[in-house]
């Protein structure tokens, strides 16, 4: 039991492999139609390619600084611990803004990418970005075409003049360059640019204007920007465009407006600081010029020239406590100025002037802290809204910081008071010491006090605001350029390889698939493998060849048909179970009419009479006679005349074929309305007792067994049967019927031969559709297109 199990493995084994092997030689015998997709797929590739515009690859990187290892963010951390601030994702805020629409625009704007230049060439325009033979200026400014979505062309007809084109292509009036004039695209003037001018001359420009949106939405959509890596601070920026220096210019712009932007922010503070401090510069200023004028009316009045010298000695001993009182005030009118000014400004968005020399460290790391998150507030209120959860967090960390800044400044101003006080009383026993000086001296120290503090404030304001000047001279933008926009010259898109490597599997792919359609859809019969399945013995086959004549054998033919029929010959000798040397009997018959079994049986008594034996072929196919239309005779007396009439002699219907020797003829007759009946007469049996001992070989040619059963009446006078199969005719449907004949021996020692197969077929076999009945090979064969010597036909 387990050696049949291995025995039938092997077999389903070899089965499989040997299908796969069939499959595969199916498949190559077609391998010219496979080289024919091929050369079609590849000249598809071709013609997709040449209109095909190609896409250029620019990337450009940057480096994000981090703030947070120093400058204005390091102050803020301090803070974390306290839930007052949160570290955020600096690479990805960055991204966002680079992506923005608003950096977008200022790119397209600057560029003027919605204003475009296409020189007029086959397949297809080509556009010119800064080598353009021409610009256009719009007279009312580039604001007027933000809306606009409109194309004119014109024609080069000189250096100097040009002309408009309508939609027809005919052309207006000759203009003038730097000529303004009303066209669709609104009021213009059209200059040449300073470059080799002369080869464009006499051909078309197309000026194509875009809606400015849809320009910025486009480009926003096609500009990729990512981090190389999750661990670093590097930002690589890509684009394709069909113009590759268009696109290194578009990152580059895109780049310096990031930065340009990004400087503008880190300004804001300074610029905040500078207005603060010239408003103050105004003010004391103003105050200074009042005292200034009180002093001098003072003297005037009381016509004094040196007050000052009568009151030396005492002035020497108070100077350094008036010093220290002069610093004081200062730092008390400082703190006030602080303290109104953040009264008066209690926007969120609103900066506290920075540095401007208040002793109290505490004071003016809360400046900066505040001014800090202002900063980080409004940038992150630049692509978010008011009701952003950090939005709302900074508003109350702001709010904070904002009342501990006025808490501070009012108990910095408190012990600053403090201090005034005693040093008032101190400067009161020295003027106490001194009250022998004139009452005009006291009230002109006054006078002097009130100035002095106006000039150190006056200059301690003109050093911040050179200070606040030159940090904005230095800011620095927090994006580095690593690598400026770069192309390698190499197209992206489309990928010639892609293309090409698709069209050559395409053009494997589509003829299996069409072929494995045919096979599916394929219900015909074409070849010995198709035998095979039903089990009955296979003849042989003969192939198809073009001609008129139905005779295709001849003696001393090499032709493939003539040889194949001598095949056949030796085979049928193999298959008849009798070894007697005359009167062998062999029926040739088929399933359905035009499967040419006419045509075989005669050929084949043709090729054994060439052979040198006496043949005699009779057609016995009453109802549909073929042999004497084959051979190009009238039609005569014949069997059934012979049966049906008992005066008419055997010797009466029997004649020798013309040009065939050793080969006669016993046609069929009148086609009789009963031929069934008339077959089972006995003068049949007497006829064949009678040829079969004249003859070496009958060939009868019979009725199809698929559609009457006279053949199978017959069937005892045969000494075997050649079954012909018509290849790519018969379906496989009707193999049941030769299939079943064989099983129950209704056709004695039969065998099938195919009829009109394809000759050069070297695998499997093919699928030649279209034989016309009676179409087959005469001695040479004829000869063939060369369209169809390539494809077998």
């Amino acid at each position: 039991m387990e050696n049949d199990q291995t025995k039938y493995s092997h077999e389903d084994s070899s089965e499989a492999e040997n299908n796969i092997i069939n499959i595969v030689y199916r498949y190559l015998s077609y391998w010219k139609w496979f080289v024919l997709a091929l050369i079609i797929s590849f000249f598809i590739a071709k013609i997709y390619l040449r209109y095909q515009i190609p896409l250029y690859e620019v990337s450009a990187s940057i480096l994000i600084k981090d703030d947070k290892k120093g400058g204005a963010i390091s102050e803020l951390s301090a803070f974390e611990d306290l839930g007052l601030f949160k570290g955020v994702n600096n690479i990805d805020n960055e991204i966002e803004i680079l992506k923005s629409r608003d950096l977008m625009t200022l790119v397209v704007k600057e560029l003027r990418l919605n204003l475009q230049y296409f020189i007029k060439k086959s397949p297809f325009d080509v556009e010119k970005f800064d080598n353009s033979p021409i610009t256009v200026q719009f007279v009312h400014g580039d604001t007027s075409i933000q809306y606009l979505s409109q194309e004119i062309t014109i024609n080069l007809e000189s250096k100097t003049r040009f002309k408009i084109l309508n939609n027809k292509g005919e052309s207006s009036i000759s203009r003038s360059f730097g000529e303004p004039i009303e066209t669709a695209l609104g009021k213009i003037a059209i200059y040449p640019n300073p470059i080799e001018f002369k080869e464009f001359i006499g051909k078309d420009i197309r000026i194509v204007v875009s809606p400015l949106a849809s320009v910025v939405d486009e480009y926003r959509g096609a500009i990729v920007v990512v981090p190389v890596n999750k661990t670093s601070n590097v930002i690589e920026i890509t684009l394709k465009d069909p113009l590759k220096v268009k696109a290194e210019a578009i990152v580059n712009n895109l780049i310096k407006q990031h930065n340009a932007d990004a400087v503008a922010d880190k300004n804001q503070v300074s610029k905040n600081t500078a207005n603060f401090i010239n408003d103050r510069i105004k003010f004391i200023t103003s105050e200074l010029s009042t005292v200034e004028e009180e002093a001098e009316s003072f003297k005037t009045y009381h016509k004094l020239i040196d007050v000052e010298s009568e009151a030396g000695l005492f002035l020497k001993t108070g100077s350094d406590n008036e010093i220290e009182l002069l610093q004081t005030n200062t730092q008390v009118k400082l703190a006030e100025y602080m303290y109104d000014y953040i009264l008066q400004h209690t926007s969120p968005s609103d900066l506290i002037p920075a540095n401007l020399g208040l002793n109290d460290p505490a004071v003016g790391t809360m400046i900066a802290s505040h001014n800090i998150a202002v900063i980080e507030r409004n940038r992150i209120l630049k692509y978010s809204s008011e009701k952003n959860p950090v939005i709302e967090n900074l508003n109350t960390q702001l709010l904070g910081l904002r009342n501990s800044l006025k808490e501070s400044l009012l108990n910095y101003k408190n012990s600053l008071q403090i201090k005034l006080k005693e040093l008032n009383k101190q400067e009161s026993g020295i003027n106490s010491k001194i009250a022998t000086v004139p009452k005009y001296e006291r009230e002109y120290r006054v006078i002097q006090r009130q100035q002095q503090i106006k000039e150190t404030l006056y200059l301690y304001l003109l050093q911040k605001r050179e200070e606040t000047n030159i940090a904005l001279a230095v800011t620095v933008a927090n994006a580095k350029v690593i690598d400026n926009a770069y192309c390698n010259g190499i197209p992206v898109s489309p990928n010639k390889r892609i293309i090409y490597l698709a069209s050559l599997l395409l053009g494997l792919i589509i003829p299996v698939i069409v072929f494995y359609i045919m096979d599916v859809l394929d219900n015909k019969v074409h070849g010995k493998r198709d035998i095979d399945k039903i089990g009955v013995p296979f003849l042989g086959d003969i192939p198809y060849v073009e001609s008129e004549n139905k005779i295709v054998v001849n003696r001393g033919d090499q032709s493939s048909i003539a040889e194949a029929f001598r095949l056949l010959r030796t085979n049928v000798d193999f298959i008849m179970d009798t070894n007697k040397a005359k009167g062998r009997t062999i029926f040739v018959t088929s399933t359905l009419a035009k499967e040419g079994k006419s045509f075989v049986a005669l050929n084949l008594a043709s090729i054994i009479a060439n052979s040198g034996k006496k043949v005699l072929l009779i057609g016995m196919d009453l109802r549909a006679p073929k042999i004497l239309k084959y051979l190009g005779l009238t039609d005569k007396v014949g069997l059934s005349n012979y049966i049906s009439d008992a005066d008419i002699p055997l010797n009466q219907i029997i004649f020798n074929a013309p040009k065939i020797e050793n080969l006669d003829l016993l046609p069929s007759g009148a086609i009789p309305p009963n031929p069934a009946e008339l077959l089972m007469h006995d003068r049949v049996k007497e006829m064949f007792g009678k040829v079969k001992e004249i003859y070496d070989y009958i060939i009868v040619d019979t009725a199809p067994v698929g559609l009457v059963t006279d053949t199978l009446l017959l069937g005892k006078f045969a000494d075997s049967f050649v079954y012909v199969v018509r290849a790519h005719y018969l379906q496989k449907q009707f193999l049941y019927v030769p299939e079943n004949a064989h099983k129950e021996n209704k056709l004695p020692n039969m065998a099938i031969l195919m009829n009109g197969t394809d000759q050069k077929k070297g695998y499997g076999y093919g699928y030649g559709y279209g034989y016309g009945y009676g179409g087959y090979g005469y001695g040479k064969e004829k000869p063939k297109s060369k369209w169809k010597k390539f494809f077998g036909k």
